[in-house]
C-alpha cells in the first residue's frame, strides 16, 4: 500500500507520469480497491474523528485523465463516459432498482438497497441503507449503515482540494426529503433530518433548545432532530431572511432504530 501511496504522490506532482504504465496500473488499483470497499477516503477513529487519505483522493482525481471515452450500453440505455458503471450486484448481495445508476469505483455494502438513484466515485454506502428515488450520492461520500437518504436527497461530493473533508453521514440517520447536504458536512450517528433542511459549511445550525441559541457550523451532532429554519440578518439594503437549519431535540436512544426515528418525527412534528 505505501508503495501505491509513493506512486500515486509522485504522479500527482509530475502529471507526465500519467503516460507511464506503472503510474497507470498503480492508479486503476487503486481505484479497484475502492470499489471493492478494501480502500476507503474517510474512515472512522477509533476516538470518533475521522481520517481523510488525501492520497487516495488524489488517486480518484489522476484516474480521470488516463481513462478513454467510451460507449456503455445497458439494455435500452446508452451512455458515453470514461467510467465504467459498477457491476456484479447479485454477487455483491446489493439491491438495484432500475434505472439506478452507481459509478465504478464506488463501494455498496452487501444489503444496501439503491432505488432509481446516482452514486458517484469514490463514495462508501453501508449494509442497510436505503438510497431512495432520485437521491444522489457525491463522489467520496461516507454514507453509514442503515441510514435512509429520502427521495430527492442530494449528499455532495468533495473530491478537489484533496485535503478537503468529504461529506459524511454516519449509521442509522435519517435524512428527509430533499435535504441538501454538501461541501464536508459531518451529520453523526442516528441524526434525524427534517424535509429541506440545506446544510453547507457556512450554514448556520441553531440548537434552539436550550435558554440561549447555540451556533454551529459544519457538523450536526449525534441524535439531534433538525428543521429548515432562517435568522434576520442586516445588509446595506436592509434586513433579510437568511436560511438556516434548527436543532429542535434529541432522538432518544432506542435498541430499535425504526421505532426511534418514528417517535423523532412524530413527536417533534417534523415532515420526512
Amino acid at each position: 500500500m505505501s508503495n501505491l501511496q509513493t506512486l500515486i504522490e509522485t504522479a500527482w506532482n509530475d502529471r507526465a507520469l500519467l503516460t507511464h504504465w506503472e503510474t497507470k496500473k498503480a492508479i486503476r488499483e487503486v481505484v479497484g480497491l475502492l470499489d471493492a470497499g478494501e480502500l476507503r477516503v474517510a474512515e472512522p477513529m477509533p476516538d470518533g474523528s475521522w481520517k481523510t487519505h488525501e492520497w487516495i483522493k488524489k488517486a480518484v482525481l489522476l484516474y480521470f485523465p488516463i481513462q478513454e471515452m467510451h460507449t456503455i450500453e445497458v439494455g435500452p440505455y446508452e451512455y458515453h463516459d470514461k467510467i465504467p458503471l459498477k457491476t456484479g450486484y447479485a454477487q455483491k448481495g446489493v439491491r438495484v432498482v432500475p434505472p439506478a445508476v452507481a459509478r465504478y469505483g464506488a463501494f455498496i455494502e452487501r444489503g444496501a438497497i439503491l432505488m432509481p438513484s446516482y452514486v458517484n466515485i469514490g463514495a462508501w454506502v453501508g449494509s442497510g441503507t436505503m438510497v431512495d428515488t432520485w437521491a444522489t450520492v457525491g463522489s467520496c461520500a461516507q454514507i453509514g449503515r442503515n441510514v435512509h437518504l429520502a427521495g430527492g436527497v442530494g449528499i455532495g461530493g468533495v473530491l478537489e482540494p484533496p485535503q478537503a473533508s468529504p461529506t459524511i453521514i454516519e449509521d442509522e440517520c435519517f435524512i428527509g426529503s430533499r435535504c441538501i447536504v454538501v461541501e464536508g458536512v459531518h451529520v453523526e450517528r442516528e441524526a434525524v433530518l427534517g424535509a429541506n433542511v440545506v446544510l453547507t459549511q457556512s450554514t448556520h445550525i441553531i440548537d434552539v433548545t436550550g435558554s440561549e441559541p447555540k451556533i454551529l457550523k459544519g457538523r450536526v451532532p449525534a441524535r439531534s432532530v433538525v428543521i429548515p429554519g432562517s435568522y434576520t440578518r442586516e445588509y446595506p439594503a436592509g434586513s433579510y431572511q437568511v436560511a438556516c437549519a434548527l436543532i429542535i431535540g434529541q432522538r432518544q436512544e432506542s435498541t430499535d432504530k425504526k421505532v426511534s426515528l418514528n417517535d423523532a418525527l412524530r413527536d417533534f412534528q417534523v415532515a420526512g
